[in-house]
């Protein structure tokens, strides 16, 4: 089978149940940016474990469960007429797990009474970089969940997935021994 189909070649693509939408459709833009999420967090993790490798260690194996989870988030935002059956619900227990990991990263870290701003070392920054792709994820799927219907766990998940990034950049420049950069207005 080829990779192109030249199905898209006019500006749509199929959604999971095989409707046809154009490619700037609110599902494809959230999906697509869950889709750079991962990518992101598959940079990310590269670097760590190139860079960081006793940190990485510990990291690991969070990213590669949250990248099969962004999976799942990917296809309910895919998910067009007729193709509700045709995805597994994103469990409870998947957003109990991502609360557990950020519950042993905060209790890691000093509390903070102010924002923290992004940098320091390239692993909190890219963790950072993480974070944000993820809120936009998140209002993308807000934007589809408006007039489509959408699985409530999606939004939820990327809701704490972006805490946790946002947590991870703290513990990372923690472990790092690096100066955390508070921001004093």
């Amino acid at each position: 089978m080829k990779l192109y189909t030249k199905g898209g070649d006019k500006g749509k693509t199929s959604l999971i149940g095989g409707q046809r939408v154009a490619k700037n459709d609110i599902r494809v833009e959230a999906y697509g940016t869950v889709d750079e999420l991962t990518a992101h967090i598959a940079l990310f993790a590269d670097r760590l474990t190139a860079r960081c490798s006793d940190i990485a260690e510990q990291i690991i194996p969070d990213i590669k469960r949250i990248n099969s989870a962004l999976m799942t988030v990917e296809a309910h935002l895919a998910v067009g007429q007729g193709g509700k059956d045709k995805v597994t619900p994103l469990p409870d227990e998947v957003i109990a797990w991502i609360e557990s990991r950020i519950d042993a990263l905060q209790a890691e870290l000093k509390p903070i009474t102010c924002f923290t701003i992004p940098g320091g070392c390239e692993m909190t920054s890219l963790c950072h970089i993480c974070r944000t792709v993820c809120r936009r994820a998140e209002r993308q799927a807000l934007r589809a969940a408006e007039n489509c219907n959408i699985d409530e766990q999606v939004i939820v998940y990327l809701n704490r997935l972006s805490d946790y990034f946002y947590l991870l950049g703290r513990t990372i420049t923690h472990r790092s021994n690096v100066e955390e950069i508070l921001w004093i207005p």
